[in-house]
């Protein structure tokens, strides 16, 4: 992680200077069009982890599989649909977790493994809630769109200074009592710096593509390529995209589906985040897993 880090701030710090040669537009196209490509890719391989999580004991079969994962995702557009005040608040907590685990995998050994788990899933919704707070009033909008609640900018605010003071106190528990983390907890205090200067400087979808894409979805295809293949090389990456070619392509669908049924219509914002989120709820519980086997 520490030598990619150098690679994603360079590249962050690129993609901010980048838009400031391109309309605000094309900026959002560029935006969804990384979050199409690189960020649906990085979970398209879904499939083939379970597989080989399940090499061992073949407790599933590849239909079952297909039909477990299938019935997660409908689960969640159906949740989005009946209940997505619920679902919504579901979807940040697992993002939250997600995001954290992604970055802190060095904590997978750690003795206590409650406070692993807290601490990944505070880290992860602090840099949620950091990006919210730069983009309340385009946050409370997507909010009201999809739940037709109207949760005031000052709940984002208070859950942000909620999230920092756990944060804090974790990372200060951290540093004085395990030395061997100094190191990587100072970098990732940097990165959270990093991370408020894109927000912060950059819309709400160029500043969510910048750390989605470059922080989270390649750190995570090239551990999905580790875990699948053993090690990283351009030609192991040719497999992994190609495992995963037909859902990534059954995904673009169904987001194009979507925008072609609803473009004109209001709804298409909630509709189109919804589809992510439901996609997202499978991914997070087979990464879950992968890290579990790798531990």
């Amino acid at each position: 992680m520490y030598k990619y880090s150098n690679i994603a701030i360079v590249l962050s710090f690129f993609c901010l200077w980048l838009i400031s040669f391109i309309s605000v537009n094309a900026e959002i196209i560029l935006g969804f069009s990384f979050i199409f490509s690189f960020g649906i890719l990085h979970g398209a391989n879904d499939l083939q982890l379970i597989q080989q999580l399940n090499l061992k004991q073949n407790k599933i079969s590849v239909k079952k599989t297909l039909i477990y994962y299938t019935f997660i995702v409908l689960t969640g557009v159906l949740l989005f649909y009946y209940l997505p005040f619920v679902a919504l608040l579901i979807f940040i907590i697992i993002s939250g977790y997600h995001f954290g685990e992604q970055q802190w995998q060095s904590l997978a050994n750690f003795d206590k493994k409650w406070f692993s788990i807290c601490f990944q899933f505070v880290y992860g919704t602090f840099i949620l809630f950091l990006l919210f707070n730069f983009h309340q009033l385009e946050v409370q909008n997507i909010i009201l769109e999809i739940t037709t609640v109207n949760i005031p900018t000052f709940y984002i605010v208070l859950l942000l200074k909620v999230f920092g003071i756990a944060l804090l106190l974790q990372i200060l528990y951290l540093y004085i009592y395990i030395n061997s983390l100094r190191r990587e907890i100072i970098l990732e205090v940097f990165h959270l710096l990093v991370f408020s200067i894109l927000f912060m400087s950059s819309n709400l979808i160029w500043g969510f593509t910048i750390y989605f894409i470059v922080w989270h979805s390649i750190p995570s295809i090239l551990d999905q390529i580790k875990f699948l293949h053993l090690d990283v090389s351009f030609k192991n990456f040719k497999l992994y995209f190609k495992s995963g070619f037909l859902y990534w392509i059954a995904s673009l669908i169904g987001i194009a589906g979507l925008y072609f049924i609803f473009k004109d219509e209001k709804i298409f914002n909630a509709l189109f985040f919804s589809f992510l989120a439901a996609i997202t709820f499978p991914h997070f519980l087979v990464i879950l897993k992968m890290f579990d086997r790798k531990e």
